[in-house]
């Protein structure tokens, strides 16, 4: 298997840049950036912290927008999912992170970070599945 488009440099800013939202987050409105919990608490349209939650999560897709356009990134595109299995696959995405008290972004990103074992624990064993994943499927 090959390596296509590894940058280094750009992975570098991206890391430095999420670290840097990451801290803001935590350090202005005392908040983890997990994913799932910001997008489950805009579900459930909680009043009190909706606005910050819709902010950073338009930010989210505006900032991946910019950076598409600014530097001409390629998206992948799979054709060989379709709808039905795309569904699924999110129905069952969603039930995991919820059932593990958060998703990659939460856990990696952030508990790791503050050192908590739950945090480590989760993260390993969302990386073991995704390469238990990635062998079975290959």
């Amino acid at each position: 298997m090959t390596i296509i488009n590894f940058t280094p440099l750009t992975a570098i800013v991206g890391g430095i840049l999420i670290g840097l939202g990451v801290s803001i987050l935590l350090l202005f409105k005392g908040r983890i950036f997990g994913i799932s919990g910001i997008l489950s608490g805009i579900i459930r349209f909680e009043k009190e912290h909706l606005w910050w939650r819709l902010t950073l999560f338009i930010g989210l897709i505006v900032g991946a927008l910019t950076a598409h356009l600014i530097f001409d990134t390629q998206v992948p595109i799979y054709r060989h999912m379709n709808l039905t299995g795309l569904f699924l696959s999110s129905i069952l995405i969603g039930f995991g992170t919820r059932l593990g008290s958060g998703c990659t972004s939460g856990h990696g990103v952030c508990g790791i970070s503050r050192l908590s074992k739950r945090s480590i624990v989760a993260t390993l064993t969302f990386m073991i599945s995704a390469i238990l994943t990635v062998a079975f499927i290959r």
